[in-house]
């Protein structure tokens, strides 16, 4: 089931009315079945994989609780882990590995058996796997205790707001949260309806209408060099932002409504000065997620700087295969680890450098030039994450300033009218993330407004859902992965 969907717009009124109207011992009851409804109403037949994942933790969890040996624990990790990583690899990853080998084997002149595995990728089965994996690990290292009530840690891994695309909160963060009681507040209420009304003029009225011009240009690059590909790849920078803190403010929203607090996913990480700012901005949970049970193992900070910097390679060579099973996906994360790592690297030269030419007496100039440097550094790797082969995204990146001349004609999908209503929302976007940069988060802020100020905010942004949001139902970008 889609957020924007008409499906979805029945069925999250009837699930809060319902959870409100129930007694508190029986609403996880409701929110399971609600959840795994969200997921079947997708395909029916792949929700068996989420309750298999829940049954193994579950089990495993139990198990090691009883054991206070860290080694003799090891087997039922290792039993979890290979189940769900085992579920990944043949669903999400088989045929990339296989594909690469059969083109290998072509070119040596050899026969490669081995069929393709014909099945669709269950949506979600990423953010799921790694919500689980980290309750696991976390009792494995002996930080947590496991949830003993099996209908919680069922709602806890399926929770239906952050099932299909996060953000992924932790066991120790949401599963008191699912035991509290919950109660009617007409503001939380109200301040979670306006978060998922502003997810949806993210999603409707900005990522939706980019996309049209983003297809146009990306599905055949080869028909364009020159300013319809660096439009196209201005615009998606901006889509794929839209699109997917989008999806997390109506997920936020929706569990806001209900009295549940997911964690924030985006801080504003086009105002980043850097690239390891950028990533303490974007995508924050899964962010944290590599952090905490990847790059800490490997060694984190506490080794030599050669070895940091191949820590630092691997975790975004992983999270670029993560994003997506194709060498384009591989090299956007790629690109990501060497910028972090030519960035550390250099440190020591660019602060004695600043110093040498005293630019601290410009550090608003300074400022300004390291966001923009960042952006495009951002901007470019987005290239191979939108490319639909390695080949196109070669082509672009090596077009983007051939042809420049802009012929009479190009629309690329895009009407002048269209155009200027994406550009105006973006310049609304931009400027709540400047007053959020200035003075702290807007519903927050919001909470000091007085009630007709409110309510004008929140029907000017349902009129500009209504009137400018593209109302074709159109999947989530990481829907994908």
């Amino acid at each position: 089931m889609l957020f924007n969907s008409a499906e979805f717009l029945i069925f999250f009124p009837i699930v809060v009315a319902l959870f409100f109207a129930l007694p508190q011992r029986y609403r996880w009851v409701l929110l399971l079945a609600a959840s795994y409804y969200f997921y079947i109403a997708w395909k029916a037949e792949y929700v068996v994989l989420i309750m298999l994942s829940t049954l193994v933790d579950y089990f495993a969890g139990r198990q090691m609780a009883q054991i206070a040996d860290r080694s003799r624990r090891k087997k039922y990790l290792i039993l979890s882990l290979g189940i769900h990583l085992s579920i990944l690899f043949a669903f999400k990853y088989f045929n990339f590995f296989s594909d690469s080998l059969r083109a290998l084997f072509t070119s040596l002149e050899l026969t490669y058996p081995v069929p393709v595995f014909r099945a669709l990728l269950p949506v979600g089965i990423s953010f799921y796997t790694f919500k689980s994996l980290s309750y696991i690990i976390d009792i494995y290292r002996g930080i947590k205790q496991p949830e003993t009530h099996l209908g919680i840690f069922a709602l806890y891994v399926s929770f239906f707001p952050q099932l299909i695309s996060g953000p992924i909160d932790r066991s120790e963060r949401m599963i008191p949260q699912l035991k509290r009681a919950q109660f009617w507040d007409w503001a939380r209420i109200g301040e979670g309806l306006r978060r998922m009304g502003w997810g949806y003029f993210k999603k409707l009225v900005i990522a939706d209408r980019l996309a049209v011009l983003v297809n146009t240009v990306y599905d055949s690059p080869g028909d364009f060099t020159g300013v319809p590909l660096i439009l196209a790849t201005y615009f998606f920078a901006f889509q794929i932002y839209c699109d997917f803190s989008g999806y997390s403010d109506i997920a936020i929203g929706a569990a806001r409504v209900m009295g549940y607090d997911l964690t924030e996913n985006f801080q504003r990480p086009y105002f980043s000065r850097s690239i390891g700012e950028f990533w303490r901005r974007w995508h924050i949970t899964l962010s944290t997620w590599f952090r905490d049970y990847l790059y800490i193992p490997l060694g984190g900070n506490r080794v030599s700087d050669g070895r940091k910097a191949a820590n630092l390679m691997i975790v975004f060579l992983v999270s670029g295969l993560w994003h997506g099973a194709a060498w384009t996906f591989v090299i956007w994360g790629g690109l990501h680890g060497l910028y972090l790592v030519t960035s550390q690297a250099t440190a020591r030269w660019r602060a004695g450098l600043a110093e040498r030419l005293h630019l601290a007496r410009f550090s608003r100039l300074t400022g300004a030039l390291s966001l923009l440097i960042t952006f495009h550094l951002v901007t470019f790797a987005w290239i191979f994450f939108r490319a639909n082969s390695l080949g196109d995204a070669l082509y672009i990146a090596g077009h983007l300033f051939t042809g420049l001349e802009l012929q009479a004609g190009y629309g690329f999908g895009l009407g002048l009218y269209d155009l200027a209503i994406v550009l105006l929302a973006i310049l609304v976007m931009e400027g709540s993330h400047l007053f959020e940069h200035r003075t702290g988060a807007v519903w927050t802020y919001l909470r000091s407004w007085p009630r007709w100020l409110r309510w004008a905010t929140d029907y000017a942004l349902i009129f500009a859902v209504l009137l400018f949001g593209r109302m074709g139902v159109t999947e989530f970008i990481y829907f994908q992965f």
